[in-house]
């Protein structure tokens, strides 16, 4: 049985002649959270607006649930909770009046209507100030009732536009352990466009890099690493032997070591030649204190595809 929930194929958009969109394919399986990765202008909003049938392709097809959102946008926007980059909120309203007002633009059943406004303002711990006026909330707190308003009418399908990236540390620790939750309970699918790669890595079971609104790479975070990024080696050694160990190192395998938080770290290294370096620290009688594989970061093998990305740009597109 065929679990696709979206579907994007050979998806097309432009704007004022300019291809915001090329040839797009996106598919995402119930249940699963993926991540959209790209600079400014690769497409990641492009793309969640044309999930969410504010925008029709130029070319392609689009299905959510098996609906086209061009056509079916009232029965796709039923399936959809969409959070856009800024809050979605009337700072003039309460946030139980807020609520009220999503509830009523959802058409929620009146009956339990209060029970649902009251458990959400309660799970994004906004119940003891439910009924101050939202102009006296933290940018923190109005992202929150944001997330609260979307999940209110308990949506199968979340897209998320860059959820945190307005908001200080702490907010934004507080809005990514709720996502976190909402991630991992597998009750919903979800869409994230961010610039954190930390979260993305955190949060997503697959991401996907857009650059010029292609895919250049799609994986989980662990196969990108493998597939794109440098792996490495970080070594604690006494501090009178660093210097000697960095020649040796070096010597050894043709990698100059670096000094990061006072370890030493081979990158790239092949997972083969990681006993070659031990090897030769030992034979020489340098006691390794810690030998510990580094894997690829989210964030090498973004700034590894971007950079390849670039450099394949002609010069008068960059």
């Amino acid at each position: 049985m065929d679990s696709t929930v979206i579907a994007l194929d050979g998806v097309v958009r432009r704007f004022d002649g300019v291809t915001a969109l090329d040839g797009l394919d996106l598919h995402v399986a119930t249940g699963e959270v993926v991540g959209l990765l790209g600079h400014n202008g690769a497409g990641k909003t492009t793309t969640v607006r044309t999930i969410a049938g504010l925008l029709a392709p130029d070319e392609g097809t689009v299905r959510v649930a098996g609906l086209d959102p061009a056509t079916d946008g009232p029965a796709v926007r039923r399936e959809l909770g969409v959070l856009p980059a800024r809050p979605i909120v009337d700072d003039r309203l309460t946030a139980r009046a807020n609520l009220r007002f999503a509830a009523d633009m959802f058409d929620l059943p009146r009956a339990d209507v209060d029970a649902r406004i009251g458990a959400v303002l309660e799970r994004f711990e906004l119940g003891d100030r439910a009924d101050e006026r939202v102009a006296g909330y933290s940018t923190g707190m109005r992202q929150r009732l944001s997330l609260a308003r979307v999940l209110l009418p308990d949506p199968a399908v979340l897209l998320l536009d860059e959820p945190t990236s307005a908001l200080d540390p702490v907010a934004a620790r507080a809005v990514r352990d709720l996502l976190t939750e909402l991630a991992t309970s597998g009750r919903r699918t979800i869409v994230l466009c961010t610039h954190d790669l930390t979260e993305a890595e955190q949060l997503c079971d697959r991401v996907v890099v857009l650059e010029q609104g292609r895919v250049v790479a799609a994986g989980t975070p662990a196969a990108l690493g493998a597939e794109h990024g440098q792996q490495g080696l970080r070594l604690v050694v006494s501090i009178d032997d660093v210097d000697r160990a960095v020649a040796l190192v070096h010597e050894a395998v043709g990698v100059p070591p670096v000094s990061e938080a006072g370890a030493l770290v081979v990158r790239p290294l092949a997972p083969a030649d990681v006993p070659v370096v031990v090897r030769a620290l030992v034979t020489a009688g340098i006691d390794v204190h810690e030998a510990r594989r580094l894997d690829a970061s989210l964030e090498d093998v973004y700034l590894a595809l971007h950079a390849r990305a670039r450099g394949a740009m002609p010069m008068d597109a960059a």
